[in-house]
Parts: C-alpha cells; structure tokens; sequence
C-alpha cells in the first residue's frame, strides 16, 4: 500500500458568520472544525456523514473553491490555502473538482467540445488540433462517442452529462480529483457505469479520488479508506472492509446500520438514531453525538473526545471506543455491506453497461 501523502489537512477550519442581531453577537456555524486529514497517493478516499455535517464544504476547502477560516490544506508539501491566486490557478490543473449536479455546472451556451477543451486553453496546453484530438480521445474514454462534440448539455441524460463532468475534469491529467455526491442524482444502474468508469480511469491515470457520499453502498463498492463526518468533525476513519465489519463509533455503527437491504425483515433495530443532528450554532458541550448516542455517559456529556487510534490505520473520536462492544452492529455491518457489494456487482458486466448506454439523438 502506497503511504505516500499527497494532500493533508492540519486543524483545518471554516467558519461562517450569521449577521449580527440588533443585540447580542452573531451566530457561527463552525461547517469544519479542527479536522487533520491525510490523503495517500493513488488511494480513493470516501468522506461520509448526514446531510449538514460539512462534508462538501470540506471538499471545497481541499481544491480552495473555498478559503478557510483557519488552519492548512497542503498539497505535495506546499500550504495551498494561502496561495497567491495566479499560483492558485497552475495548481488547478493538479487539482480538479466533480460536482454533484453536472447540468449546472457546464455553461449551456457552449458545446460539449468548448466545455471539455476550455480546461487545456485555461492553461495553454497544445494547439488547436492537439486540443480537439485530446477532447475527442476524453470522449471515447468515459464512453461517448466524438460524434457528440458538438452538441449542447440539454441534449444529454444526467448520466451521459455526468460523464461529461468527469471528462472535463479530467482533461488536464490531474493528479486529484474530488467528486462531490458524483453519482447522488443518478439511479443505480446508471451509478453504476459512472463509478466503473471513475475506477478504470484512477487505474489508467494513476488518479488519487476523494469521493463525498451519503450512500454507504456507493463507498463499500469503490473507497479504500473511509472518512465519517458529524457536525463539522471526523469521528472515525479506518480501511472500508475493516471500517464496516468492526465500527468503532456508535455514529458509524448506526450508518452502517442504516444500509438498505431488499429483503423482508432485514430492517434492523440495532444502532438506530434518536432524534436529529443538534443545531450546528448551537453545539452540545462534550462529544458532539452525545445527546443522540444509547452509549453516552458522563464524560461524554462534558468532554469533547480526541480522534486516537484503536487499531493498525484504525481511528475513531470516541471516549468507550476501546471498551465499547458493537459486536452486534459489526455483524449487521458485514450483512449490509455484502448486500451493498451484490448491488453493484449486478452492473459489473462491461458489456451489458456498454449495452444499456445510449447516445443522444
């Protein structure tokens, strides 16, 4: 395994400010909150976590379409988070960004050619010709086909504008790419060739991904390590399969839990949440899951709980971490996630998912 760290973060920050009332101060929302993150060359990293919890503000932060309040992001062992904007700009051609509605984020006044090409006249990269050649091959790559150059985005489905997105991010031969919920707003079958399609590329192009998702199926199937988020802080992180098969925190236990699984009675009662998450300008002193934990104690309630390791790669935010048995929901895990996996083997079959893949008309 390739321990080489290309991006990290260290007591990373965000912080957005409410407007100050006629009395009293200002509310804070504190999105991300003190988080150290390393990223390894080459790897696919997941950050998962509830709506809210500030997962995509933190992939923001990683590529600096946000600035942070506070603390570093470094890339290849230079701080990025304060970069002047002309360097900022060179960077991003190591640096790209999948966005979670890709009809939004590609200009509908421009062809799908201009769309893809306009990252390599950004950055001066070839003539016209080495250009529309490179458009084309990006094309063929996430299985469109070059006939499509000069079409519009309304003409395309959500999975064809999709692979759009990644061939635009792609274009420049980044050595990251952040895809933000990239496969959320498609149905499975669909989530399927897309995430084929982004695994094929990490592998030809030597990619390290971070991929933000709330669907733990969607991770299980692609992710090497795992990332859980909740309210602005990462309380566990660990490899996927040992991740799912051993939860060290009850927040990930009651994820994990939470996998839907198409069979008659497989609806567990183990580890379900209570309640929802606090209000985020308004936090619990102590573990910020506490109020919503079946495991709080004392301490919990008082004390705000370090991310320490309980195992080889093993971390987890959690005061009963190492006594606390969740054997159970490591049981239910390891069900879930071989259910997650079957999922998707469904759509493994290169040819069918070349079969059931359509081209515009």
């Amino acid at each position: 395994m390739n321990t080489e760290i290309i991006l990290e973060t260290q007591a990373l920050q965000k912080r957005f400010t409410g407007r100050k009332p006629f009395f009293g101060e200002a509310k804070v929302v504190r999105a991300v909150d003190g988080i150290n993150l390393k990223i390894r060359r080459g790897e696919t990293l997941a950050i998962v976590g509830e709506s809210g919890c500030g997962k995509s503000t933190l992939a923001r932060l990683l590529v600096r379409l946000m600035s942070p309040s506070d603390g570093t992001v470094v890339y290849q062992g230079r701080n990025i988070a304060n970069v002047p904007a002309e360097d900022m700009r060179h960077l991003r051609r190591d640096l790209q960004f999948i966005f979670q509605d890709p009809f939004s984020s590609l200009n509908p006044r421009m062809t799908i050619g201009a769309l893809i090409e306009e990252p390599l006249l950004v950055h001066n990269i070839g003539d016209r010709q080495d250009r529309r050649a490179k458009v084309a091959a990006m094309l063929a790559r996430v299985g469109l086909p070059a006939s499509v150059i000069d079409r519009y985005p309304h003409e395309f489905s959500g999975g064809q504008r999709q692979r759009i997105g990644i061939a635009r991010a792609l274009i420049t031969e980044p050595k990251v790419v952040i895809g933000d919920e990239p496969v959320s707003a498609l149905d499975v079958s669909i989530q399927a060739q897309v995430i084929n399609i982004l695994q094929d590329l990490k592998e030809a192009l030597g990619l390290t991904l971070v991929i933000i998702a709330h669907d733990l199926a969607v991770v299980r199937h692609m992710a090497d390590r795992v990332a859980v988020m909740y309210l602005g802080e990462i309380v566990e992180q660990g490899p996927v399969a040992d991740l799912f098969a051993n939860p060290k925190h009850p927040y990930t236990a009651a994820l994990i839990a939470a996998i839907p699984v198409a069979q008659v009675g497989a609806r567990s009662a183990a580890a379900q949440l209570q309640g929802d998450p606090p209000n985020p300008i308004d936090l619990p002193t102590g573990c910020r899951f506490h109020p919503r934990c079946p495991h709080a104690t004392e301490v919990c309630t008082t004390t705000r709980p370090a991310l320490a390791a309980t195992g080889p790669d093993r971390w987890a935010a959690c005061h009963h971490a190492a006594t606390l048995s969740l054997q159970g929901h490591a049981a239910t895990g390891q069900t879930r996630s071989a259910a997650a996996q079957a999922r998707f083997d469904l759509y493994r079959d290169r040819s069918a998912d070349a079969a059931r893949t359509t081209t515009p008309t």
